[in-house]
């Protein structure tokens, strides 16, 4: 087994560490909910994944619960139709 003859270091050491470090997670918005996500995965929040319902987040939730989250994702909803940019029509319409 090999053994160092003499000390490295602390700058050395360092010089060698200088590149092992944790990233931050790239996250992106969720498009249902807007809520953080990693990608390529299902949201934990609506359980939409790229537009269709994969998993019934309102199935393992009570009552009290459901309507709650139901209150919640009908508020966001609201508020993405309101930030949709207007077209040419709708800003006739108004």
């Amino acid at each position: 087994m090999a053994v160092p003859k003499q000390r490295h270091t602390k700058s050395r050491r360092n010089k060698r560490r200088m590149h092992l470090y944790v990233e931050p997670a790239a996250l992106i918005s969720c498009p249902k909910c807007g809520k953080p996500v990693l990608p390529h995965t299902t949201c934990k929040n609506c359980g939409y994944y790229k537009g269709t319902e994969v998993i019934d987040v309102m199935k393992k939730m009570d009552k009290k619960e459901k309507k709650a989250k139901e209150k919640e994702m009908a508020s966001q909803e609201n508020e993405q139709e309101e930030k949709k940019p207007l077209t040419a029509e709708g800003l006739s319409q108004k």
